[in-house]
């Protein structure tokens, strides 16, 4: 079992991370964000990449996705954990909340959202896109801290950069959604497609536009909140990682089986070898629909 951590806004970089090798990788799908961390903390070894790359220099809706997936698979991450800033939807979840959701409504339209598109399809099932069983090690995890998590709700994924209008803010109130984000989206597609058990720490900073006794969100707001949630992030994340991961017990690990439809003899050996990472057991044994 290996650990994977994506470092939201604020997040870049894990201390008391023990680092044995700083990684950069050129995959089929570009280059990650940054330079990937490989290390050890607790009983776990971990993967860290700063989604944002240093100094936050990548746009939510620009972010290379698809190769920051790849990349973790390819270091043998089994476990990813996506640290996210988000805003509050409801009353009962103010800012400096701590939410583990347990679904996600996708509002992006530029992104990459999938390996599988050229020269070979695949439907992979993604009813439930957050692992359920990663989701309880996080929430056992935080037991074992003085923080307190919510669970369950669904994150709203936006494209961003700019955030919400009123109108869309209480739409999404509507919807009985609970968060809203700019990132969960493609990521937690992307990780299902490569068999990861994903789960994500949404860090609530602000109330959106929608509450009419805060003020609007801005960049000011939210930095102001980001370094408090961090430190409640790491000290989850250490908890995680001193208890050690579970073996896995999901169907995570075979997310694609049977889901590749492409007859086997119309797949390229070009497209083989650029999904060899995320696929290659199921290209070469066969399991396909």
């Amino acid at each position: 079992m290996k650990l994977g951590i994506i470092g939201g806004s604020g997040f870049y970089h894990l201390p008391g991370l023990k680092i044995s090798d700083l990684v950069d990788i050129e995959t089929p799908f570009g280059s990650p964000s940054a330079t990937i961390s490989l290390g050890r903390l607790g009983a776990t070894d971990i993967v860290f990449l700063p989604r944002h790359g240093g100094g936050h220099v990548h746009p939510p809706s620009f972010l290379p996705y698809r190769a920051n997936i790849y990349a973790l698979k390819q270091l043998g991450v089994t476990h990813l954990l996506s640290i996210n800033a988000v805003g509050s939807l409801s009353e009962s979840l103010p800012p400096l909340t701590l939410v583990l959701p347990d679904q996600i409504i996708d509002r992006t339209v530029l992104r990459d959202r999938s390996f599988f598109d050229d020269g070979i399809v695949a439907h992979v099932g993604i009813a439930d896109p957050f692992c359920s069983d990663f989701t309880d090690q996080i929430a056992r995890a935080s037991e074992a801290t003085d923080i307190a998590l919510a669970r369950g709700g669904a994150y709203v994924c936006i494209e961003g950069p700019q955030f919400s209008t009123k109108a869309e803010s209480n739409l999404y109130r509507s919807w009985g959604a609970s968060v809203i984000g700019m990132t969960a989206m493609p990521e937690a597609r992307l990780a299902r497609e490569a068999e990861l058990c994903y789960a994500s720490l949404a860090l609530v900073t602000d109330f959106d536009v929608w509450h009419s006794e805060e003020e609007p969100v801005t960049v000011e707001l939210v930095q102001s909140r980001m370094q408090r949630n961090t430190e409640a992030a790491i000290e989850i994340v250490v908890s995680l990682a001193n208890a050690g991961l579970s073996a896995r017990s999901c169907q995570c690990g075979n997310a694609l089986d049977h889901a590749i439809i492409t007859n086997p003899a119309n797949i390229s050996a070009e497209v083989r070898a650029r999904l060899r990472v995320i696929a290659g057991r199921h290209l070469d044994e066969g399991l396909l629909a």
